[in-house]
């Protein structure tokens, strides 16, 4: 027999997943929302950590992980990701990802927060995901795999309690309505990102919705850990949302503020290279204490001269370096307004070692997905690796997985929630009066895409307790009893934020303990990295 799989989402995770799984005799359809290379790993700065240098430590890789992670992530995956790390980045370079070499030949070595040992690599100074993507994708085309472009994800169809298929728009533009497509599959792999769009500041592109979790939850996988939101410190506080990746920090770039003191380690002995939450917090408070944005200041690096260090941003940070450029801002010479946006959601769709969910069918990999790596806070530049690492895995098994009698991932027991948090289904006619009076008096009576955004961001965002989680709740309750009946795509979209946004809040409800990327102001002691004390001696 030959098993037909369904990709739906074209990062490095759906990527790998789809050509690992046409090597192995697999028939593969590949769904993208946007164009095949459209995905979020173009977007990708930082690099891919991997244990690639003879004076680097696998065990050191894990510690580093599972103490950003603040002792939420799953030991086992964290030992998979590292040990199989080195060779699907070795598979990278096979493909033709040129990463940064110096005058030697040798592997650039990258720094980045929360990392004992500068095991990153990047490629194109900051274009490390457009660089992989590109790789991937004219693999994939020279493959014998078939791609839907503008296919947008509608529902997953199932049979007996087992996926069968996808339910698709095709085609939707301005101009037209799109038709729907029902494409059946012995196998359905969710790699459709993040949440991003749930947040007024994000770092993600408009497409990151949602919408492969919530059909998920719709269908009744079991989800977990969806309150785990990462922000990244340091997007440019000036026009359009753009990140400036964490390696700026890593080459040695420092966070002040208005009196030009690195306020930082005022909360952790790292200063800049504190875990992404740590810092992330101590933007936004800064921030909000003076009344203006922190600066990041790259004044630092390279040499005095102002002439030789601009050479060198543009020529070792090209991409910020234009969107530095294109903002009328100088950062060879002055240093840039920063604040933080979320970035990256650490929980999703449970799955075990090999992406399989709690669906028989049904695989998840990438940000879609929950495999345990990530805990509590993503480690810098582990999520590309964690899409090559899962991504192969779930490709391997599929064709095997079908034969099965019994579905090899059993009842997930490595930490799954039920889908339906305080019973989430549709909410009843009382519900709507019970909360409608709430949602009025919050400002938030009208669903808009813009208010479910600033809601989130106010209510569920950086930081959190019960009252706002409270309000966000009711409001988002009122929301959902709304009659509604989606038909184009950016309607769906609009029911899974708000579907999504609803599991997560209920998870930040229940976790009344501040952790790693979940801050709860209204909670006691910190655990995590978060709560390392400042060391003494360090500079205030």
């Amino acid at each position: 027999m030959i098993v037909h799989a369904v990709v739906v989402g074209s990062g490095i995770a759906g990527l790998t997943v789809a050509l690992h799984a046409v090597e192995r005799g697999c028939t593969v359809t590949l769904v993208t929302k946007d164009v095949l290379d459209h995905a979020n790993t173009r977007f990708a700065q930082g690099g891919i950590a991997g244990v690639m240098f003879a004076d680097d430590r696998a065990d050191d890789h894990v510690r580093d992980t599972l103490t950003a992670g603040a002792g939420l992530c799953d030991p086992e995956a964290v030992q998979v990701l590292v040990d199989e790390g080195p060779d699907r980045i070795r598979e990278l370079i096979a493909l033709g990802v040129d990463f940064d070499t110096d005058a030697d030949g040798a592997f650039v070595k990258g720094l980045e927060a929360a990392h004992s040992y500068p095991r990153i690599l990047h490629a194109g100074g900051d274009a490390t995901g457009t660089e992989i993507e590109h790789a991937l994708v004219e693999r994939l085309r020279a493959s014998r795999v078939e791609v839907i472009e503008h296919a947008f994800l509608v529902d997953l169809i199932a049979d007996a309690g087992r996926v069968t298929g996808v339910d698709l728009i095709v085609g939707e533009t301005p101009e037209h309505a799109g038709t729907r497509r029902t494409v059946e599959a012995d196998a359905v792999v969710l790699a459709t990102g993040g949440v991003g769009e749930l947040y007024a500041h994000t770092t993600n592109p408009p497409v990151a919705t949602g919408d492969g979790i919530a059909a998920a939850l719709r269908a009744g996988a079991a989800v977990c850990e969806l309150e785990f939101v990462q922000f990244h410190p340091t997007i440019i506080a000036v026009g359009d949302a753009f990140l400036v990746s964490e390696a700026v920090r890593g080459e040695g770039a420092t966070l002040i503020d208005d009196e030009d003191r690195q306020f930082v380690f005022d909360t952790h002995p790292d200063g800049e290279l504190a875990p992404r939450d740590v810092v992330a917090r101590a933007i936004a408070r800064r921030a909000r204490e003076q009344g203006a944005p922190v600066r990041l200041d790259s004044t630092v690096l390279h040499s005095t001269d102002a002439g030789e260090r601009a050479a060198y941003l543009a020529r070792r940070f090209p991409t910020i370096d234009a969107a530095v450029r294109e903002r009328g801002l100088d950062w060879a010479k002055d240093p840039i307004p920063v604040t933080p946006a979320a970035h990256y959601l650490m929980g999703g769709i449970s799955t075990d070692l090999h992406g399989r969910t709690s669906l028989p069918g049904l695989y998840a990999v990438g940000e879609a997905a929950r495999t345990g790596v990530h805990g509590a806070n993503r480690l810098a530049s582990n999520s590309l690796l964690e899409g090559a690492v899962f991504g192969a895995r779930a490709g391997d098994v599929i064709s095997a997985d079908a034969d099965a009698t019994v579905w090899p991932a059993g009842d997930l027991p490595r930490g799954a929630a039920p889908a339906n948090p305080h019973d989430l289904r549709e909410p009843t006619q009382f519900a709507a009066q019970k909360y409608e009076g709430s949602a009025k008096a919050c400002g938030f009576a009208s669903f808009s895409r813009d208010a479910l955004q600033q809601l989130m961001w106010t209510h569920a965002g950086l930081e959190r307790d019960a009252a706002g989680l409270e309000t966000a709740a009711a409001t988002i309750a009122s929301w959902l009893a709304a009659p509604r009946h989606p038909v184009s795509e950016r309607d769906h979209e609009d029911e899974n934020l708000l579907r999504v946004a609803a599991h997560l809040v209920a998870a930040a409800r229940d976790r009344t303990i501040s952790v790693g990327a979940h801050h709860r102001i209204d909670a006691g002691p910190e655990t995590g990295p978060s709560a390392t004390p400042v060391a003494e001696g360090v500079p205030a």
